[in-house]
């Protein structure tokens, strides 16, 4: 582990961010696969370069002031961990590093607001749908306002959906397969409650008993990667109350950024009472996709109703469903499971569609090249319909696909199952 680090000094994930910075051996294999250097093609914009930055900060040889605007624009994809040959955890050491450093970032007062609006509005769907109400009055003003403000308001939908409340317990119909958990997110549930309500149809539907446990609430990934530690504490630790992994199968998300963010319970508990409890929670989170496709697997997943003509699917990987959890495969079997469908592969499907989280909030100008990109991409395959597995990249999409004058549906992977079985594909 590298000396020049100060492990002690940097409280429970000193050690994360000192074997991350460790394994890195500069080789490149990662510039290709950044959105930022991609767009900007600057050597301290790409993962090496910002490993550079982080290193020099812990070291005491850099400014925090200096490194920050680099490492602000890194959206947190890992699309440079599924290139890189040496295995760098990058996805750990940013999250670590900017818990640890947030504290000492010197924000404007404008900045704090933001950030403070953000992580209040994000963790609870009730004031997210009042505040996207509010947005949607103020959408004619958007040209006027600063890009700060513009940004928020361009992304929201042409409507905000009433919100769906869903049952504590979805009893499984017919022969009861199997038992699980489910986290029912925070902002999907304001600006897409479909998706829920279409998660507990279909696994209600395949002999899936869904308990949603009292005292769940924000999964935390949003606060942690923007550097709120202290506040995605106790959302984590809320959550491990709530769930008890040995009362379910699994414990299932059907949002990419959720569930890569229970499934890093363990690195953000590291060194902490609280890590075995971490770890035997986080051993049972799955994506609704993966644990879908393991009934497909084993034959027990019920076959779709055929589409009622051809139709083309063209499925975006999200970052923290691709990169985050290395989960490809079963969305795209599932989709292959009905009969008519056919899955389109994306034209630099690996790169991020720019919405990362918080990202299209905070940096609406790259966020924005990175949305028109993805969608021009997706659009040059001519697709029936466009599939992904995240709330923030449905709405990215969206937002773009529309901006590109094109009227193609944008739906959770689940939703066009959901479609499938109630004969409306």
């Amino acid at each position: 582990m590298n000396n020049d680090i100060p492990v002690q000094a940097l409280g429970g994930q000193g050690e994360v961010m000192a074997h991350a910075v460790d394994a890195c051996v500069h080789c490149g294999f990662c510039l290709p696969a950044c959105p930022t250097y991609a767009l900007l093609g600057d050597e301290m914009d790409s993962p090496r370069g910002r490993i550079v930055l982080m290193k020099e900060v812990l070291e005491g040889g850099l400014p925090l002031a200096d490194a920050a605007p680099h490492l602000d624009r890194c959206l947190g994809c890992q699309a440079c961990v599924t290139a890189c040959p040496s295995g760098v955890p990058y996805g750990e050491l940013i999250t670590a590093f900017r818990g640890w450093s947030e504290p000492q970032r010197q924000r404007s007062a404008f900045d704090r607001s933001k950030r403070w609006a953000i992580l209040k509005a994000l963790p609870a769907p009730k004031l997210f749908s009042v505040a996207a109400r509010v947005g949607q009055f103020a959408k004619p003003l958007a040209p006027v306002l600063p890009a700060a403000l513009r940004g928020p308001l361009d992304l929201l939908p042409e409507s905000v959906p009433a919100m769906q409340p869903s049952p504590k317990v979805t009893p499984a119909r017919g022969v009861q397969r199997g038992r699980v958990a489910f986290l029912v997110g925070c902002a999907q549930q304001a600006l897409a409650p479909n998706f829920n309500a279409a998660t507990l149809r279909v696994l209600a539907r395949n002999g899936i008993e869904v308990v949603i446990p009292d005292g769940q609430g924000c999964c935390g990934a949003a606060a942690l990667h923007t550097g709120a530690r202290d506040e995605a504490l106790k959302l984590v630790r809320a959550n491990l109350d709530a769930f008890n992994p040995d009362d379910f199968d699994a414990i299932l998300s059907n949002a990419a950024g959720c569930g890569a963010g229970l499934k890093e319970y363990p690195m953000v508990l590291h060194g902490e009472p609280d890590e075995a409890r971490a770890k035997a929670f986080a051993a049972k989170v799955m994506d609704i996709s993966e644990y879908l496709n393991t009934l497909l697997q084993n034959g027990e997943l019920e076959p779709p109703v055929p589409a009622s003509r051809p139709l083309t699917v063209a499925y975006h990987d999200a970052c923290h469903l691709a990169h985050a959890q290395g989960v490809r495969a079963a969305p795209r079997a599932l989709l292959r499971a009905i009969p008519g469908v056919s899955v389109l592969e994306v034209p630099e499907g690996d790169l991020c569609c720019g919405s990362a989280g918080t990202y299209n909030l905070e940096q609406p100008d790259l966020a924005g090249q990175l949305g028109a990109r993805k969608a021009k991409n997706i659009l040059s395959t001519t697709p029936d319909l466009i599939a992904s597995g995240n709330i923030g990249c449905h709405t990215q999409i969206q937002s773009h696909v529309r901006r590109q004058g094109s009227p193609t549906p944008v739906l959770h992977t689940i939703e066009i199952l959901d479609r499938a079985y109630r004969g409306e594909l």
